[in-house]
């Protein structure tokens, strides 16, 4: 067995189907997406070929602009909010305390739902006549500050936030878990030995030896931010008045309502290109000698 997988030419045979399937439905699209951009085509017949004139319209569009600063936001509001919530939620949960098990699995629940069922829960939660939020607000005699979550310019936005912040926790809490819970108890030992407090222990030791899994959680993060869709469509359709649209809706509004195909293609061939950038500029700061 060692001596077949030490053999190039037998790694080669058993990587080169997955090799093939791969660049098939990844590489093979973003090549016609990147044609497609190049082109004014409304889906039917012949497209006109105009060179970078449908990317020249997107940065220049302050629709586009503004879906890409909501996807920034987004991507923001998951570094900072939802990344460092699930580190707590992870150093606290690998300390050792009662009911470990059931506390992970229990924040791990939301990333087992689709999330169009998520989007339709927290649109009941947001609902201006009957929602959760608003029934709680005037039970506790706040009614003063119901309102519309999701139909009003000011609050779409970041209620549009809490939903994807809320169910992806636990997926990066039971990451960050495993890798916590991979530490060598030894380093812990000695660190008590030294008088080192908890405090001290998680930014010293445990966050220092974590860098490789957080950098996978960063990167997750960034891009599922950057590439949300299903929330946000189900939630508003980008609205109103496209406060919370970010570029994959615009995307699919592009090329299934208006039928730019080209244009829409531009916007894909964007998200792809900004996903791999923010992915490069993490590994190169995540570097490590």
């Amino acid at each position: 067995m060692n001596s077949a997988f030490s053999n190039k030419r037998t790694i080669c045979v058993f990587v080169l189907p997955t090799l093939v399937i791969f660049l098939t439905i990844v590489f093979v699209p973003i090549l016609i997406s990147s044609y497609y951009s190049l082109l004014d085509w409304n889906g039917v017949g012949k497209g006109t070929f105009i060179g970078l004139q449908n990317y020249k319209e997107m940065f220049t569009s302050a629709r586009a602009l503004n879906s890409m600063k909501n996807s920034l936001l987004f991507a923001a509001a998951s570094i900072f909010i939802q990344l460092p919530v699930s580190l707590l939620l992870a150093l606290v949960l690998a300390s050792g305390v009662k009911g470990e098990g059931f506390y992970r699995t229990v924040y791990f629940i939301p990333v087992l739902i689709s999330t169009v069922v998520i989007a339709q829960l927290w649109s009941k939660i947001y609902n201006a006549d009957y929602g959760l939020l608003n029934t709680m607000l005037k039970a506790i005699g706040l009614g003063n500050l119901a309102q519309d979550w999701l139909g009003q310019t000011g609050t779409a936005l970041v209620a549009s936030f809490i939903p994807t912040l809320w169910q992806y926790v636990g997926y990066h809490m039971l990451l960050m878990y495993a890798g916590a819970k991979s530490i060598s108890k030894d380093v812990y030992e000695a660190a008590k030995i030294d008088g080192a407090s908890a405090v001290r222990t998680a930014f010293s030791i445990t966050i220092p030896l974590m860098r490789p899994i957080l950098k996978v959680c960063l990167v997750f993060s960034i891009i599922g931010a950057l590439k949300v869709f299903d929330l946000i469509y189900v939630l508003t359709n980008g609205g109103p008045f496209f406060t919370t649209e970010v570029p994959s809706t615009l995307m699919y509004t592009t090329i299934f309502d208006t039928y730019r195909y080209g244009y829409g293609s531009a916007i894909s061939v964007f998200i792809i290109l900004e996903c791999l950038i923010f992915t490069l500029v993490v590994n190169k700061t995540f570097r490590t000698e």
